[in-house]
């Protein structure tokens, strides 16, 4: 059976730039499109030349090479003629392959937000793809609020679909703008869709997560007949976010109802950089990655449950749904006070360190693990510290340096402008080599300070943690009351790319810091050396 082919549009630069924090740079977008382009996307979504400078800037060169660059703008305005309307012309004059169109397709929109009549609307679609074609680019026209209007109207809907589709538009997508509609809902107007004249292979979806259903509700767009989906990276786009092509992708390439009728033009190799693509993304906003993300997240592959891990090491896929390295993750089983040995012999094993089952000192290690994590410490969460656990009481760790003490002290104060400003100051003494060495540095609050102070001076090994970087900190509180357990976990990153996480937990929250942050620069010093595995460095 020939399989048919699915087209995928990421709108990350366009739609995803609408969610809140997030404003690309010029080079952030050429940054983004290139990683797109290179990935396999059919179309990339640029962004609204003439709407802002960012976007203008962006347009003035084509920003792909395989990929078709598209440009978004709304149709033109109602009592202005095409040659007139700027916003048509700036669309026209873009260095784009494609123009995606935002037309109303609920009277209701119709008459509250654009102020013209049903009829004046549709004269605007029909013109706008029009001169777009007429331009040499590939004309698209997203139907906004079209599930909601056809619920309304759904005369005027189809309308608003056909008037684009005959005016020579090569997509007509529906949108769910308000992310209100369900998976049934989806399937039941797409189809009817079709059956009022608009072939599948010319119509589009465009879902919003507002219900969390926005992946559920694409993949019931496509089984009802759409051949184009679109979303985004990760997720992101306005309010709850956009159909996350991250989850998208890897489900029709690997579920079988999926991939057994349609192809995509991603590649089984290309699969395998999903979870590159996703986390490289993530890096670019400077946001950790989500650790539960499917397919992709840290954990998506990960056990901690001993009769869990006991099965994985039999066979695989009694708890895999796919193979980890179908989309470039990795299996992880866990270690904590819910894991048996099995979980340890197989996370020792992932890490190249080899010990018998009966050996006492894995006993030792599951011991002391238990006993740990009774007072605190999440491993599970902090793969470099555990490694480091493991390695020093199996193997014995090598001595990089000695914090011999350290003080940090944080002043509150009015400066000679009467600005209150508050000042933390650390103090660390470390022996290196026989050498003691003392570092003084302020910074952003004490743990900052201490940061900076540790990493400032360990003497011969000060050139290899020189691209050492705090990436994430999170505290948590363990019990009640100002005397309250704390455990912070860190997570740090180098010039290669590579994460890791490391753990400290102690009744003082500077005191536990510290633990973790020199728990992510011994770990450094090992890797740099091959002495530890890259397991724990993602």
């Amino acid at each position: 059976m020939t399989k048919q082919r699915l087209y995928l549009f990421d709108t990350t630069l366009r739609d995803g730039q609408q969610t809140p924090g997030i404003d690309f740079s010029v080079e952030d977008k050429i940054a983004i499109a290139a990683l797109l382009d290179e990935f396999g996307l059919d179309y990339v979504e640029g962004g609204y030349p003439g709407a802002n400078p960012t976007d203008t800037a962006f347009f003035r060169e084509k920003r792909t090479a395989r990929a078709k660059f598209v440009a978004f703008g709304m149709t033109k305005r109602a009592g202005v003629s095409a040659s007139n309307d700027p916003g048509l012309a700036a669309l026209v004059q873009s260095k784009s392959d494609a123009i995606c169109f935002v037309a109303k397709s609920w009277d209701y929109h119709v008459r509250v937000a654009l102020g013209c009549t049903n009829e004046e609307n549709l004269e605007s679609i029909k013109t706008s793809v029009e001169t777009a074609v007429a331009s040499g680019k590939e004309a698209m026209v997203d139907c906004e609020h079209f599930f909601d209007g056809f619920k309304a109207n759904p005369d005027y809907a189809l309308a608003c679909a056909r008037t684009a589709y005959e005016a020579g538009a090569r997509w007509v997508v529906l949108c769910d703008t308000n992310g209100g509609t369900q998976p049934s809902e989806v399937r039941a107007t797409v189809e009817k869709v079709i059956a009022a004249g608009i072939p599948g292979d010319h119509l589009g979806i465009h879902a919003h997560d507002d219900t969390g259903q926005a992946v559920a509700n694409s993949l019931a767009a496509v089984e009802a007949g759409v051949r184009q989906i679109q979303g985004t990276l990760n997720g992101i786009g306005e309010r709850c976010g956009n159909a996350n092509l991250i989850t998208i992708i890897p489900t029709l390439a690997l579920k079988p109802a999926f991939a057994d009728r349609f192809v995509t033009g991603i590649s089984a190799e290309a699969l395998t950089g999903v979870s590159r693509l996703s986390r490289a993304f993530d890096e670019l906003l400077n946001r950790a990655p989500e650790s539960q993300a499917p397919y992709v997240g840290s954990s998506a592959f990960a056990t901690k449950a001993g009769i869990h891990a006991s099965a994985l090491a039999k066979e695989p896929a009694t708890y895999e749904h796919v193979p980890p390295e179908a989309v470039g993750n990795r299996r992880r089983v866990m270690v904590s006070d819910q894991g048996g040995k099995a979980n340890f012999l197989a996370e020792l094993k992932r890490r190249g360190i080899d010990v018998p089952k009966d050996d006492h000192r894995l006993d030792a290690l599951i011991a002391v693990v238990k006993e740990r994590e009774a007072e605190g410490y999440a491993y599970e969460g902090a793969d470099a510290s555990f490694e480091l656990l493991a390695r020093k009481i199996l193997h014995g760790l090598p001595e990089f340096f000695n914090v011999t003490s350290f003080r940090c002290m944080v002043e509150r104060r009015f400066d000679a402008n009467g600005q209150l400003k508050t000042v933390s100051e650390a103090i660390v003494k470390v022996l290196v080599d026989g050498e003691e060495k003392m570092s003084v540095a302020e910074g952003h609050g004490p743990v900052n300070a201490l940061d900076i102070a540790l990493r400032k001076d360990l003497g011969k090994y000060q050139s290899e943690i020189v691209d050492l970087e705090l990436a994430d900190f999170k505290v948590r509180i363990l019990n009640g009351g100002t005397e309250a357990i704390t455990r912070v976990l860190v997570e740090s990153h180098d010039s290669s790319g590579s994460r890791w996480r490391t753990v400290g937990v102690s009744e003082n929250i500077i005191d536990a810091s510290f633990q973790a942050l020199m728990d992510s620069i011994i770990y450094k010093l090992m890797k740099n050396r091959e002495m530890a595995g890259l397991v724990a460095a993602e």
